[in-house]
């Protein structure tokens, strides 16, 4: 059995102002870095075999943090950033809401109807990640498998694996600072999420995506 371990970036500043940071960079902050060190602690015992991280500052630090007495290839790739959100992106989220209100409600509230000239939407992303994932799958002999990315990669990936509609992507849990979700791919190819967002997930097993 195949473990893929699915972990987010450490709080940012960007993430402390509340500023939309898509594809643009930010670093962690304080409380970040030790997020990622106790990320780091946590999973010690996990016998790690590769990592695949975002090229955004903000993963490859909690990356480095985390596994950083760990003799781990890793691996960079821009596909595993998160979504780009075009003219927002650096923006304080309340300015947005306040000269974009529809956009923005879209954006929290209604994902699946989310169009905003210049940025992804989030069934782009949803397929970025499904076919960068299983590009991972398959291009990686590794059983034990790390991907540092982002909040909605994430979330639109696990929706995928569910399966959720994108219109219920932001329902809990909640992809938490350093959160880690593990999807367990058994031999016969049938995949199981078995942790979000350090919650044990108890669904269904669903049909493997590959």
């Amino acid at each position: 059995m195949r473990l893929i371990h699915l972990i987010r970036h450490g709080e940012t500043n960007w993430n402390r102002e509340r500023r939309a940071q898509g594809q643009q960079e930010s670093i962690l902050t304080d409380t970040g870095r030790q997020q990622a060190l106790q990320l780091g602690q946590r999973m010690t015992d996990t016998p790690l075999e590769a990592v695949f991280v975002s090229s955004s500052q903000r993963t490859r630090q909690t990356a480095e943090l985390a596994f950083a007495d760990r003799n781990l290839e890793i691996e960079h790739c821009d596909l595993l950033r998160e979504i780009h959100m075009g003219p927002w992106e650096g923006q304080l989220y309340v300015d947005i809401q306040s000269a974009e209100p529809e956009q923005f409600h879209a954006f929290w509230h209604a994902p699946e109807k989310f169009s905003l000239a210049g940025a992804e939407t989030f069934e782009q992303i949803q397929q970025r990640a499904l076919q960068r994932f299983r590009h991972i799958l398959e291009s990686s002999a590794a059983d034990n498998i790390a991907i540092v990315s982002h909040g909605i990669w994430i979330k639109s990936l696990l929706c995928a694996l569910e399966p959720r509609p994108l219109s219920k992507l932001w329902e809990p849990p909640a992809m938490h600072n350093c959160s880690l979700s593990t999807i367990a791919i058994h031999p016969d190819g049938n995949q199981r999420i078995v942790m979000y967002s350090d919650k044990p997930y108890s669904s269904e097993q669903v049909e493997s995506t590959q």
